[in-house]
């Protein structure tokens, strides 16, 4: 009598598995970009030496724009109570195109803006004496309870400022002359040219301890 052939179990060869998860591990580690916070660019001036006195570089008190920053994210600009950061931008922007007390230099800087930044000048002799260097100088104070948030909005607003003022100097738009990287010959140039006799002069002031830990 013959026998019966029993039914072949049919079995899924799993060995490969582990190499084949492997692969793709190795696969996906290569091709995915990981975001990273890269902060803020700020470039800070070289650690002085304890034993050497900073340089005392006096200023008369018009040419500093007073921006505080309280422990409840409150501003105070210029002596007065601001609720918002809307106006902060066009006040710097006016504060630093104003020629209070120009000198010579100073004076052809003016000239040389394009007619759209001379409308906006400004000449208040109760202001800034001009945009160049020591001229118009933009303090950020804050205090230890501070938010990173507030700070970080009122710094912007006052970079906006500038790279308003560079921007229309070479005609284009803030936006596209922030993107500017100046890695090419042609960006560098732009960037230079807008900001000419304009640094940007943002001093930030060491913050008070109170409404801190």
């Amino acid at each position: 009598m013959a026998r019966k052939k029993g039914r072949m179990s049919q079995e899924v060869n799993a060995g490969s598995m582990a190499d084949i998860a492997f692969l793709l591990l190795i696969f996906f580690l290569v091709t995915t970009t990981i975001a990273s916070d890269k902060g803020i660019l700020n470039i800070l001036p070289p650690k002085q030496d304890p034993n050497v006195p900073p340089p005392e570089i006096p200023l008369n008190e018009r040419n500093i724009f007073n921006i505080l920053v309280n422990a409840n994210d409150q501003l105070l600009v210029e002596g007065e109570y601001l609720d918002n950061t809307e106006k902060l931008s066009d006040d710097v922007k006016a504060f630093i195109l104003n020629f209070g007390a120009p000198n010579e230099e100073a004076q052809a800087l003016f000239n040389s803006l394009p007619q759209s930044l001379k409308a906006q000048a400004n000449r208040d002799s109760k202001s800034s004496d001009h945009p160049m260097s020591g001229g118009a100088v933009v303090s950020i104070k804050t205090n230890r309870g501070t938010s990173y948030e507030r700070y970080l909005e009122v710094l912007d607003q006052v970079k906006r400022a500038y790279f308003e003022i560079y921007a229309e100097r070479v005609g284009i738009t803030a936006d596209q002359y922030r993107a500017l990287s100046g890695k090419t010959a042609a960006e560098k140039e732009l960037q230079d040219r807008g900001k000419e006799g304009i640094p940007m002069a943002i001093s930030i002031a060491e913050p008070d301890k109170i409404g801190g830990s």
